[in-house]
């Protein structure tokens, strides 16, 4: 874990404007810093940065924080993944509770620069890259690298002090006994990274033949092959924008979709897609787009994916490339608007399942079909009711028979949402300068609380417990705190000065509805005036009492 101090030593070294200002464009705008809001879609900008409170917030959509939530926001990061980002992308160096893990970090990362440095000096890697059309910019991007010998693997963490035994943990090196060996010798490299960029493994192509063409990190605490996509980190802000996720088979086939403008593909790595993959993948929501080759292999995994990822709700489909052709291929020989073709109209997931479900069965022998039937209809049972419906005439005129004959009935029931009221948003400009005040001013809470607590105000009592709470990352919040018709009193004595003002302007209202109110006694009409008479003869005097 990252130590708690390191991180507080960060913040106080970050200016927001300057954060903010790295992502998208900033106007000066008095004393605060606007621009159209990155978070959604708007014609007239309501997002604001405050250099003074180092804030942001959104009065359109509601979206605010600090920098560090800023980045969690846009790169879509989680927050110590958005810590790691700011503390690399401003050279701090954070302290962690545990050093165990920067040190694995640091040693994926430096073995991974030490194999980028072998690369250009390597004619036969060099030559077969360029063969497969990959640009220089690419190799640079994606941190291509290259592994030499296993001698000279162990001999560069040696002389480079690193721990062997850390090294074999990592899966840079594997042991037999007492002997040691590189798991990548002679192999172009691709790093593999976290969703925040960081190294925790490597896929290896070999280019001197080894019996094995691509070879990947063992597991380790870092690297779950099933919960990983290779060049996710790359990928994610275009999948967040396109809500689309292009997936592939091979490494090399992102490094040319990418090349090709297809900037928001990734790859599985050397497995098929798992239910382990499937929280990743919903993030931002996308439409998922499979593209895998036309081989057996290629067929099967795109099946298996296609039934998860429709019984799991996402939408999408299946592009398979025949011929012996893959994107990469494709992206080489210059064709891509077929390639964008194929990505626009993919083979819907459920279609996909049952067409393939189909030719797997010799619908001319009655019991065939009745087994390809009973097949169907289990898959569709996978499926929402309203999918089922809608694809049992699909079913039905593949087989030749009669909707009636599919009985359905589903095993699956869709999660309730549930939906909240609206809050009121009246605004009471006396109850919000109250509230201001107090975010500015917190030593004024305990003189506020001794008169009145947040249920006696009228329309903005949710804010008042938001500041008793001490969260300033509410919505409401951020739009007091940047409003600037809101003022907040400066002094003590002027926050005493309306309370008192507010009070007498409550008992006398309170007076008026006694004189009226039909529904109590003349005595204890009478009590109540004399009270309400003398809280507010008291009150003007200057002194505060608490509100009944």
């Amino acid at each position: 874990m990252i130590a708690q101090e390191s991180i507080e030593a960060l913040k106080a070294r970050l200016d927001i404007v300057d954060v903010v200002g790295s992502y998208i464009e900033l106007r000066k705008a008095g004393a605060n810093f606007k621009a159209p809001c990155p978070f959604h879609d708007e014609k007239s900008p309501s997002f604001v940065v405050s250099p003074q409170k180092q804030i942001f917030h959104c009065f359109g959509c509601g979206a605010g924080g600090d920098a560090i939530k800023f980045v969690m926001e846009y790169e879509h990061l989680s927050y110590p993944e958005a810590i790691e980002k700011l503390a690399s992308t401003y050279g701090f160096t954070l302290q962690y509770t545990t050093t165990q893990k920067k040190q694995n970090l640091d040693l994926l990362q430096k073995i991974n620069d030490y194999y980028q440095s072998l690369l250009p000096h390597n004619q036969t890697a060099i030559r077969y890259l360029q063969e497969r059309g990959v640009y220089e910019s690419s190799i640079e991007k994606f941190g291509i690298g290259y592994a030499p010998s296993s001698k000279q693997t162990i001999e560069w963490i040696k002389t480079h002090y690193f721990s062997m035994q850390d090294a074999v943990k990592l899966g840079i090196v594997g042991q037999d006994g007492e002997k040691v060996y590189a798991r990548f010798i002679e192999r172009i490299t691709f790093p593999i990274h976290s969703p925040s960029g960081m190294v925790v493994g490597f896929g290896g192509r070999t280019i001197t033949g080894h019996q094995a063409k691509y070879v990947n990190s063992p597991e380790t605490p870092l690297f779950n092959k099933s919960r990983l996509l290779y060049a996710y980190n790359l990928a994610r802000n275009a999948i967040y924008k396109k809500k689309e996720m292009i997936v592939t088979e091979g490494y090399l086939d992102v490094v040319m979709l990418h090349q090709a403008g297809f900037d928001n593909t990734v790859a599985t790595l050397g497995t098929a897609l798992t239910k382990d993959h499937l929280p990743l993948l919903r993030k931002g929501e996308p439409r998922i787009v499979m593209a895998y080759d036309g081989d057996a292999a290629g067929i099967q995994a795109a099946l298996k994916a296609a039934k998860l990822l429709s019984s799991s709700g996402f939408g999408g489909g299946v592009v398979i490339f025949e011929g012996g052709m893959d994107p990469a291929d494709m992206v080489k020989n210059g064709s891509i608007e077929e390639l964008e073709r194929l990505f626009r109209t993919p083979k819907p997931f459920i279609e996909f399942v049952l067409d393939m479900t189909l030719s797997h069965y010799d619908l001319r022998d009655p019991k065939a079909k009745e087994a390809c039937l009973s097949e169907m209809t289990g898959y569709l049972k996978t499926l929402s009711p309203l999918l089922q419906e809608e694809y049992r005439p699909y079913v039905a005129s593949k087989l030749g028979i009669s909707p009636s004959l599919i009985h359905l009935g589903s095993s699956r029931m869709n999660d309730p949402r549930q939906f909240l009221p609206q809050q009121n948003r009246v605004r009471d400009l006396w109850e919000l300068t109250l509230i201001k005040t107090l975010l500015e001013h917190p030593e004024f809470i305990d003189t506020v609380l001794d008169v009145l607590d947040p249920s006696k105000l009228q329309f903005h009592s949710y804010e008042f417990e938001m500041v008793l709470q001490g969260n300033k990352e509410d919505p409401r919040i951020m739009d007091i705190l940047l409003d600037e018709e809101i003022k907040a009193l400066e002094s003590l004595e002027a926050l005493k000065s309306e309370l008192v003002t507010y009070l007498v302007r409550h008992y006398e209202r309170e007076l008026k509805k006694i004189n009226f109110d039909k529904s109590i006694s003349f005595e204890q009409k009478a009590h109540m005036i004399r009270k309400f008479r003398d809280k507010i003869t008291r009150l003007k005097r200057g002194e505060l009492v608490v509100l009944d």
